[in-house]
């Protein structure tokens, strides 16, 4: 049988105080991000969290004899970044789908939406608490708190590269896939993709599922890196810092006859910018977007895009939560959701 693994030895492997790893492991604040990320590493590889899980509370075996105890309440924590609030017209939805199913199954529901904080086990209370949905981004200071509490948990449209959990996803790699192969099949040899990929994990891989069907098609990538790592927290904000590229992109001659955006919203400023310059959608260059916001029906044109089944995300959230009380030492899971294409008026033919 192995020993146990101490925060002495955590501290001893990092070069850190053992006050140090104590501080980061309880997800408290006073450690520097760098030093944080280095002693969650050190304590995932010596087999720190593996020991903490075998000694979880009693109580969480079952979710039918949860649900008829004291823990009836599901925890549905959405921090207040990135425009992640119930009132946003793609997180709204999601957490609908939540708040769908916690009922279905007669459950409670409380939305935390406060940000990274020393005392989140003060703001609930763990007893009453049957589990916890994350949605959207989540530090992991916040993430290894709710851990150390032995509150199962499952995160949606996020996933935390040193805490595993259950995590779902849109299959965001396919999906822009599929995307990309409509406009390349329709002549299509200049293409852009447009996002931060620093944004967000689903940025990232639809970045890489642009790229590699790109590759695929032995299409070179020409890839402008502005539009990688453009800034703007809305609308006004992105226009005004793609507006400068793509004017650069017209005098240049360098203006592709396709962008594929990351989401609406962008998809919908680069229209804007375009429309500005004079220059016809889709008659000279066609534009995609992600995500099927409202919004993405109502612009002029219309938006091609990716549907996304929003409440789909939160119910099956609901589902996954539950199973893993169930089943709290079965392998973590990765869910995909499949979308589809909407095509509409901003895509067509390459000219």
């Amino acid at each position: 049988m192995s020993k146990k693994v101490t925060m002495q030895q955590i501290a001893d492997h990092v070069g850190v105080s053992k006050f140090a790893v104590s501080k980061a492991l309880s997800g408290k604040s006073g450690v520097s991000p760098d030093t944080r990320e280095k002693i969650i590493h050190a304590a995932t590889q010596l087999g720190y969290f593996a020991q903490k899980r075998n000694k979880a509370p009693s109580g969480r075996t079952s979710a039918s004899k949860s649900q008829s105890g004291s823990r009836n309440t599901i925890i549905v924590l959405i921090p207040n970044v990135r425009y992640q609030t119930r009132q946003s017209v793609y997180w709204g939805r999601i957490i609908d789908g939540i708040t769908g199913s916690l009922e279905e199954h007669h459950l409670g529901m409380m939305i935390v939406t406060e940000q990274i904080t020393d005392n989140f086990s003060q703001l609930i209370n763990p007893e009453a608490v049957l589990g916890l949905v994350g949605v959207g981004l989540i530090s992991n200071q916040l993430l290894l708190e709710v851990r150390n509490l032995g509150i199962p948990f499952v995160l949606v449209d996020h996933e935390d590269p040193l805490i595993p959990s259950d995590a779902l996803f849109m299959n965001n790699y396919e999906c822009v896939r599929r995307v990309t192969n409509y406009l390349l099949g329709h002549g299509h040899r200049s293409l852009q993709f447009v996002g931060n990929i620093r944004f967000a994990r689903s940025f990232q891989d639809r970045w890489l599922g642009f790229r590699s069907m790109l590759e695929e098609h032995n299409v070179p990538l020409e890839q402008d890196p502005r539009l990688l790592e453009f800034e703007g927290l809305n609308r006004s904000e992105m226009t005004e810092g793609l507006e400068p590229v793509f004017r650069d992109l017209a005098d240049r001659g360098a203006m592709p006859s396709a962008f594929v955006c990351a989401n609406d919203s962008i998809a919908i400023c680069v229209m804007t910018v375009l429309m500005k310059m004079g220059i016809d959608v889709p008659g000279q260059v066609s534009v995609t977007g992600f995500d099927n916001i409202d919004d993405a029906a109502l612009s002029q044109p219309t938006l091609s895009t990716v549907h996304v089944n929003k409440e789909a995300l939160g119910h099956r959230a609901v589902e996954t939560l539950l199973w893993r009380i169930e089943n709290p030492d079965s392998p973590k899971e990765k869910i995909l959701l499949a979308g589809d294409f909407l095509l509409r008026q901003s895509a067509s033919a390459a000219p």
